[in-house]
């Protein structure tokens, strides 16, 4: 199959081009996972508590990956269709670079200040010192965790998805396998399953950066640098929702283990844990979709071929109802077996988790809709209002209803208030759509 954006897309073509991103965006989720499965089975629950303390720091340090990933995806793919190949590759070299060094800055910061906040976030005793142990491990290999991400965002970009596949493919495996030797075999606890995991982000970062940088038989390669700093300004703009989006959830995972803590102690955020170890799986599928798809819709609005976009707008939305549906069953279906899988070595801590899993699994049917709607405005060039809609559904809707539902309903509300937050941003989300349709004719 032709994996050129210049092209008719069916609802099949659609599903097999963003094929390879999603399982990118899943092969990445295992890198949390398996570090939690690992430190949950062999280092113990309260183990486990403290990674997912500390993990929303670590996503806050990576945020610039996903604003300089999309936002600066949506305009190489925009000059791609326009045809101004130069000067896509110059805006790839500049935020490779521009990306790294970044990375290296958030690093140090995030390395400096590691311990307070841990410790602010209610880390005490053996939690703190894992979190912080953890923590700094992970922390080293941000740079290489951000060149992946970026690079499995334009791998799609550069026709090369099946090759960024691989890639993942190879990053993931890496981890299983060091995590086993690590934790399972050497015994060396948090810092074991750090290490695998920083690791794993090198080869994932590291081998697109020798194949982007010779020359190849993809759209992108890197070239010599020609600072632009309009376009810079643009990337960034136009992939503010993005950012947005991630350090917004990583504050309210800090709130909801804050809130977990008071109402149900380190058992809580161990079970709340495991939720987002699932959620990152199933939410790889909406994302991955969203980002694999988001070239093809850049360039075809690019090149003002509004009859394709029309399509795919309405296949995309097509796709995800059914998406959704599947994931609602399958949530409920698997979570017997996943939450044995993790923390079934623990009755209490168990049967917790089976609850949160029955509340939960409903925000699945929502959630789908507003990454997409959020991607597709930053595919549009149009940053603002899809920073907008993941500053609603991320930040503002969980954050209030966290805070509120848990007063009615206790540790049921907390979960409740993931499902309503995800109905009011489709909500949102639609509002936009039916409001922007005349401006950019996907409708």
């Amino acid at each position: 199959m032709s994996m050129s954006l210049n092209q008719e897309f069916t609802p099949l073509k659609l599903l097999r081009f963003a094929a390879p991103s999603i399982i990118m965006m899943m092969f990445m989720s295992l890198y949390t996972i398996i570090d939690g499965m690992f430190v949950s089975r062999f280092v113990g629950s309260n183990a486990l508590s403290a990674t997912n303390i500390v993990y929303p720091v670590v996503n806050i340090m990576i945020a610039i990956a996903t604003m300089m990933a999309t936002g600066g995806n949506a305009i190489i793919s925009k000059y791609l269709g326009e045809g101004k190949k130069e000067k896509a590759n110059q805006l790839f070299s500049m935020l490779v670079l521009v990306s790294v060094l970044c990375g290296v800055g958030l690093a140090v910061l995030g390395l400096s200040f590691l311990r307070p906040i841990a410790s602010a976030l209610g880390a005490q005793g053996q939690m703190l010192e894992d979190s912080v142990a953890y923590g700094r491990i992970i922390l080293i290999a941000i740079p290489a965790f951000i060149l992946q991400y970026e690079f499995q965002c334009l791998f799609a970009t550069a026709q090369k998805p099946k090759l960024g596949l691989y890639v993942t493919v190879a990053a993931g495996l890496t981890n299983v396998v060091l995590d086993a030797v690590f934790v399972a075999v050497f015994s060396w606890g948090v810092e074991g399953a750090a290490a695998a995991t920083a690791l794993s982000q090198g080869v994932g970062g590291i081998l697109p950066l020798l194949y982007f940088g010779r020359a190849n038989s993809s759209l992108l390669k890197l070239t010599k640098l020609k600072f632009d700093g309009k376009a810079l300004l643009k990337t960034c703009t136009n992939g503010s929702s993005e950012l947005m989006s991630n350090i917004s959830a990583s504050i309210v995972s800090m709130l909801y283990n804050m809130q977990l803590l008071t109402y149900a102690g380190e058992d809580g955020v161990a079970a709340y844990g495991v939720l987002m170890y699932v959620n990152l799986v199933f939410q790889a599928v909406f994302l991955g979709y969203s980002v694999g798809t988001a070239p093809v819709i850049s360039y075809h609005d690019g090149a003002k071929n509004h009859v394709e976009l029309k399509g795919l707008f309405r296949k995309s939305l097509a796709i995800l109802t059914v998406c959704a549906v599947a994931m609602f069953a399958s949530a409920l279906l698997l979570a017997q077996p996943l939450s044995v899988l993790f923390v079934g070595y623990d009755p209490e801590l168990l049967a917790i988790t089976l609850r949160a899993f029955s509340i939960y699994s409903f925000s699945f049917l929502f959630s789908g809709f507003a990454v997409f709607g959020s991607s597709f405005f930053t595919a549009l060039n149009d940053g603002l209002v899809s920073a907008f809609i993941s500053f609603l559904r991320i930040l503002v809707f969980q954050v209030i209803l966290v805070l509120i539902f848990p007063l009615i309903w206790q540790l049921d509300g907390i979960w409740l208030s993931i499902v309503a937050a995800e109905m009011l941003a489709v909500l949102v989300t639609a509002g936009f759509i039916i409001q922007k349709r005349k401006k950019y004719h996907y409708a």
